[in-house]
């Protein structure tokens, strides 16, 4: 499969491929992976999807104007309303809720550009959680292990299996603490978070309103500004490459580096010296508050106190439905008071104020995605050690919600080691400027 979606969206111009080829494609990746393909794809619209595909087609030889993405498979999370069905968001909670009775924004945005929507991934119930486990429709595999099973990451875990995969050429996610640059980070891929209020979340199932944000997973950083401005309003333009001489990136040093892993360190030191030789400037800054963080939220945070508001009515009559491990999340949301929730508004103003102070000298913040490789499935079945995991997966994403920075996870692994992920964090608002220099630096954070 092609898998830039600019040079798709060119082969089909020029007749080179057509858009059934690659519905096509894309159905028989999922039917051959069986099982697995179950657990990736929560729905399959591949009647739909071949039916509208074949118009594409028919009216591109008849010469009638098409949106520049017509034909171009995608997926989308569980999370997104499409018109007529049950939003379930990973959970069987949900399946006594009425229909939908609109596509969420962000699909009418991607059926405005022409992309002709697969399906809905798999994710971890209510996107409550960094590791993408679900209890109810089964976890996909990790696809960079075929030896041990690994954990995707989440929750946006179907989505960057899908596109590791080479099942859909980029998906669409959320990202609340972490969830599309996690599970992108251990599944070698892209995934890229922007400014909380650049894309709406209307028909989005909420966790936290004020952290929720909608952001795309691909192969590479074009794909993702290709998505981000049509998620954002735009007609799908890409950015053009940061000349990489001359950036200034401050390398956060206390908080985001503890309890690293040797591969994870490795990787990540080798790409700071590739980004160094391109001209880089890298100084290493300390965010000192960054270390409240676990104090901050040690009640759960605006996650916490927001889901469990949404959840309530939920908790007490549908509660036997959620997955336990999920349910003692939202239930511990409860004890957080008004004034706790008051003060944490206020820290967040306070940590965010101090953050743009010292990120001012720089063009953006370069951290780990995550401290770790995937862990295997199997350390996950002790709860104590699950949440002990969970909290470390989403740990230095989450600092880019909490500050609502935009943060792009890009691969900087070899080739013959687990993935990992480079973050970088530009100013709040300035996405396209942070996709423009990720995009400039991609080759060289990769090693190639």
């Amino acid at each position: 499969m092609i898998r830039n979606l600019i040079d798709l969206s060119r082969g089909l111009k020029a007749g080179r491929i057509s858009s059934v080829d690659l519905m096509q494609q894309a159905f028989q990746a999922v039917e051959f992976a069986g099982e697995e393909g179950a657990r990736i794809f929560l729905t399959v619209y591949r009647e739909a999807a071949e039916a509208q595909a074949g118009w594409i087609d028919e009216a591109r030889r008849k010469g009638i104007d098409l949106p520049r993405y017509a034909g171009i498979p995608i997926a989308i999370k569980d999370l997104f309303d499409v018109a007529g069905e049950v939003t379930r968001a990973g959970s069987k909670v949900l399946d006594a809720q009425p229909p939908a009775s609109a596509d969420a924004e962000v699909v009418r945005r991607l059926r405005r550009a022409g992309f002709v929507i697969v399906g809905k991934n798999n994710m971890t119930e209510f996107a409550y959680s960094g590791l993408g486990v679900n209890c109810h429709f089964g976890t996909p595999r990790n696809p960079h292990d075929s030896k041990i099973a690994r954990i995707p990451g989440g929750s946006s875990s179907g989505a960057a299996v899908a596109v590791a995969c080479e099942m859909v050429p980029a998906a669409i996610g959320t990202d609340t603490g972490g969830s599309c640059r996690i599970p992108a980070a251990f599944c070698g891929i892209v995934g890229f978070k922007p400014s909380s209020w650049r894309v709406p979340k209307d028909g989005v199932v909420p966790l936290s309103r004020t952290l929720d944000c909608v952001g795309p997973l691909a192969h590479d950083v074009s794909n993702c500004s290709v998505l981000d401005d049509i998620l954002s309003g735009g007609r799908g333009e890409d950015v053009g490459s940061h000349p990489e001489g001359g950036l200034r990136f401050g390398v956060l040093e206390t908080y985001v580096n503890d309890d690293m892993d040797e591969v994870v360190s490795g990787a990540y030191q080798q790409a700071l010296t590739r980004m160094s030789r391109r001209g880089v400037r890298l100084t290493p800054i300390s965010v000192r508050e960054l270390r409240e963080l676990p104090d901050i939220n040690a009640k759960g945070g605006y996650v916490g106190a927001e889901a469990y508001a949404y959840h309530k009515p939920l908790l007490e009559t549908r509660g036997e439905y959620y997955d336990p491990w999920v349910r003692a999340r939202f239930d511990a949301g409860k004890s957080q008071s008004a004034e706790e929730f008051i003060r944490l508004v206020e820290d967040r103003t306070r940590i965010q104020l101090a953050s743009d102070d010292k990120q001012s000298p720089f063009d953006a913040f370069v951290l780990p995605t995550v401290p770790i490789v995937p862990p295997e499935l199997g350390d996950l079945e002790d709860p104590e050690r699950s949440n002990a995991l969970n909290r470390l997966c989403l740990r230095n994403t989450a600092v880019g919600n909490f500050l609502d920075l935009p943060a792009i996870s890009i691969p900087c692994h070899a080739a013959e080691s687990l993935p990992v992920g480079l973050m970088l964090m530009g100013r709040r608002g300035e996405d396209r400027r942070l996709l423009s220099m990720a995009r400039g630096l991609e080759q060289a954070i990769r090693g190639r």
